[in-house]
């Protein structure tokens, strides 16, 4: 494109154009190259120059605003809003007003094949969906605005402005066995021509590619399922129909169908699939409850069961279920049985005279045997003998009459169907006795030890309240077991082991223990019979006022008699005897140290004790044995003092004092005898030392003469060994350098000769591969050349053959004819030459004007 200054001449050249606006008429024109356009003082360039638009073969284009009939300076028709579609054809270029669907910024920048679109190829078993766009009318159809069809493949689509492309439909591979689910969007005829309503649902099972309608909608696959003699299907119908067997089916319907009635199942229209289920094996020694079983009509017997006995096999239908599952056939041994209870009226086979069960009764059935509960019957608890040994036993109660009764070893018990094991209660307190052996107590009390021998290992962990409680009773005590039914008490006199009734408890004692006494700091089963002896510090004050801790130890027995019960009873007439005798005593002696002053009590403070304690016998004028309290028939026999300090701190600490200074006394007499015989053997021992000094200094001045001769020996023959050893050293030395030396000039030329060595080879290498690379480049090269000119050959032989003898005669002589013309169009008419071998020499010239020309037309 050429322009002048003022923009007047517009060069176009080949396949290009211009849009002319004449601003005096206002209207636009098209012109096309390759021309040189003058433009008048009135007129200008509207747009371009543009290149034309060149649509390849199988490609579209659609053109905006097509132009009905163009006529060069008039106002032509242009038809807005449509559209017009152009497939392959000469390049043509956009009228005035029309434009190409495309983007906006191509299309100002006249990029015009950004529009070019290809043709749509529809491959076999595959369509094509289009809509109209308006009323039109394709291949003889009338089509509807909005209406939708589909073409099949293989095709060429061309399309057309007034029907839209919606998609290409891929095809749905059916496999052998598989089927295609369809449902109609609306009313439509299938590929077999068969009306479907809206909804309705149908399968193609036909193996190959299926192409869904226009208004058929695919909702899935459905595979053939194999059924064996052991699997079968749960099926249910989702809306009323006739099944594939012509068996009636209701909406919301279930059923089974088995291996036993079909191989094979193809899936149904209206049929689902629930779930597959497998055969019920019951095997030997098995049994299982089926509820709500189906009938030989197929209708569920709802509240119903049925008893299934191994060996057997069967499917459960739909709604039916197994109670608990397949359950082990109950076998019991000799020692075990089982409680029944019949839940419905029914005759028992099981035993001799087949006795009529009632609903509620209930009955033991002992082993050995192997049973199967009826339906009618229900396994209330399942029980095994219980071996007793001797001293074990068992509360037992009876569920009929409520009574407990105590079931002792050595033997073998069953419990019946009446009766049922009973847990004895034991308060909080009762089980931590047992557990620590008969006593519980506070801080360090010494009668504790008595209980550690009857502690019973087995009720550390929990005690089993089903079994016979048992204490074994420490010898020489007693123990008092109440029975709240009866209302009475009896006596266990130790070492004995106490079996508890069903309605016996044992009677807990609270005891007083310590120093000084604290009541209730001993809680016991046991009541120490004796000989045993209570400890207890007193607080007692003098006539004079002097206040003293004495604490005192007594004797203490219990008198009774064996197997007199009244006897035994008087013992535990005192709960606290321990706290009963201390107070005794105590209050005893307080009352005779008050009457005496405090030197008197320290010098006869044990006589005043035991005169107040047991009292002066009027017959002999003499202290009596012993003490008896008749409350509980406790004796004490003897009291002990085993100390006396002072309560008051100052009194405490002036007797303190008195004898440490009697202590020290005494000790200082002792240090100094010791001290005088220290010194004296001192002496001696110094005497004795000074003479083995001097001895030791002799013998040590011999030694070390000796040692000085051995000394000067030594170092001259460590000086002689020194000098040689160096010299020897130094030889070595210089011998091992010039080796070394020897040795690396050696390596260093084996080194320097590998390593030239290993050159030379890499540049061979080298050298070898540049020389195979150049043959092998020539070869391929030669190659090239052999086989290129055996193709122009062979290229020029097939012209020849192909083209003709005489139609290449025909072609040399129209070469000089036709240079000949070209010579005269240029205006060469008279030119002559005066060579004789050429007489008109300028036909190749002239072949050299028409390649230009050629070339000039290509580049425009």
């Amino acid at each position: 494109m050429n322009h002048d200054r003022d923009g007047a001449i517009v060069g176009l050249m080949p396949y290009q154009y211009v849009h002319v606006l004449d601003l005096t008429t206002n209207i636009t024109r098209l012109e096309i190259g390759p021309q040189t356009l003058v433009l008048k003082t009135n007129e200008r360039v509207d747009a371009g120059p543009l290149p034309m638009i060149v649509i390849p073969p199988g490609h579209y284009i659609s053109v905006t605003d097509p132009i009905s009939r163009y006529e060069a300076g008039k106002a032509c028709e242009l038809k807005i809003g449509q559209k017009e579609v152009r497939v392959h054809q000469d390049p043509f270029p956009l009228y005035p007003g029309e434009s190409l669907t495309m983007a906006p910024e191509y299309m100002q920048r006249g990029q015009f094949q950004k529009a070019v679109r290809p043709l749509p190829v529809i491959k076999a078993n595959h369509a094509i969906r289009l809509r109209a766009l308006i009323d039109l009318v394709e291949f003889g159809v009338k089509r509807k605005e909005e209406e939708m069809w589909q073409l099949p493949g293989p095709l060429t689509y061309i399309p057309r402005a007034d029907v839209e492309v919606v998609k290409i439909v891929q095809p749905f591979i059916i496999k052998n066995g598989d089927s295609l689910n369809l449902r109609a969007i609306q009313d439509c005829y299938d590929s077999e021509g068969s009306k479907r309503v809206t909804g309705e649902e149908w399968l193609v099972s036909i193996p190959g590619a299926y192409v869904p309608g226009v208004f058929e909608e695919v909702l899935g696959f459905k595979s053939k399922i194999t059924l064996t003699h052991d699997s079968g299907l749960h099926l249910q119908a989702t809306r009323t129909l006739n099944d594939a067997y012509g068996d009636s089916r209701l909406a919301g319907e279930e059923w089974l169908l088995t291996g036993e009635e079909t191989d094979s199942y193809f899936p149904e229209v209206g049929v689902e699939v629930v779930k597959q289920v497998k055969k019920t094996v019951v095997s030997k020694g098995q049994y299982c409850v089926v509820l709500d079983p189906v009938d030989e009509d197929k209708k569920p017997c709802l509240g119903q069961r049925v008893l299934k006995k191994g060996l057997c096999t069967f499917f459960l239908h739909p709604g039916e279920r197994l109670e608990d599952g397949i359950q082990n056939t109950h076998v019991l041994s000799a020692d075990e049985s089982l409680v029944l209870q019949a839940k419905g009226a029914f005759t028992d086979n099981m035993f001799k005279g087949k006795p009529k069960r009632k609903p509620g009764d209930l009955w033991l059935i002992r082993g050995p045997v192997e049973y199967i509960p009826p339906i009618e019957v229900e396994i209330v608890k399942r029980r095994e003998t219980k071996p007793l040994s001797k001293n074990e036993g068992i509360y037992v109660q009876n569920r009929q009459t409520g009574k407990i009764r105590s079931v002792m070893g050595p033997c073998s018990y069953m419990l019946n169907a009446h009766e049922e094991l009973w847990e004895k209660p034991l308060t909080p307190e009762v089980e931590e006795i047992l557990r620590n052996g008969g006593g519980i107590g506070d801080g360090n009390i010494r009668k504790l030890a008595y209980y550690e021998q009857s502690i019973n290992p087995s009720i550390l962990m929990g005690r089993n309240k089903t079994k016979i409680v048992t204490y074994r009773c420490p010898g020489n005590t007693a123990v008092q077991v109440y029975n709240y039914m009866q209302k009475t008490a009896r006596v266990v006199l130790g070492p004995d082991l106490i079996i508890l009734g069903p309605h016996e408890n044992f009677n807990v004692l609270s005891l007083s223990a310590g120093k000084p006494k604290k009541a209730n700091a001993l809680k016991s089963l046991c009541m120490m019979l004796g000989p045993d002896f209570i400890t207890d510090i007193l607080e007692v004050e003098t006539s004079d006022h002097a206040r003293l801790r004495i604490q005192v130890a007594f004797n203490n027995h219990f008198e009774y008699e064996r197997n007199d019960e009244a006897s035994l009873k008087q013992i535990f007439a005192v709960p606290d005897f321990i706290g009963f005798a201390s107070r005794q005593v105590g209050s005893r002696i307080r009352a005779a140290v008050a009457l005496v002053p405090f030197d008197e009590f320290h010098r006869h403070s044990l006589q005043i004790i035991r005169t107040a304690v047991f009292g002066v016998n009027p017959a002999n004028n003499k202290l009596n044995s012993h003490i008896l309290f008749s409350e509980n028939n406790l004796v004490i026999t003897s009291i002990d003092v085993q100390s006396i300090e002072p309560s008051d701190t100052k009194m405490r600490d002036s007797l303190s004092k008195s004898i440490q200074m009697a202590i020290e006394i005494a000790t200082r007499s002792v240090e100094n005898a010791a001290s005088h015989e220290a010194d004296k053997i001192e002496q001696a021992a110094r005497g004795q030392l000074e003479r083995q000094k001097l001895a030791n200094e002799k013998d040590a001045e011999k030694e070390r003469a000796k040692l000085l001769h051995l000394c000067a020996i030594a170092a001259a023959v460590e000086s002689t060994g020194q000098a040689k050893a160096e010299a020897q050293a130094q030889a070595e030395r210089i011998l091992i350098e010039c080796q070394s030396e020897i040795e690396a000039a050696k390596l260093k030329a084996e080194a320097e000769g590998i390593e030239h060595q290993a050159k030379l080879e890499t540049q061979s290498m080298v050298r070898q591969g540049e020389i195979n690379y150049l043959r092998g480049r020539n070869k391929l090269h030669l190659d090239k050349e052999r086989r290129m000119a055996e193709i122009e050959v062979n290229k020029f032989q097939e012209m020849i053959e192909s083209v003709g003898q005489e139609t290449c005669a025909a072609m040399a002589q129209a070469g000089p004819d036709t240079q000949t013309r070209l010579l005269k169009a240029l205006g060469m008419k008279s030119v002559l030459f005066t060579d004789a071998q050429n007489p008109l020499n300028l036909f190749n010239t002239a072949d050299g004007l028409a390649s230009m020309g050629g070339k000039e037309q290509t580049s425009a």
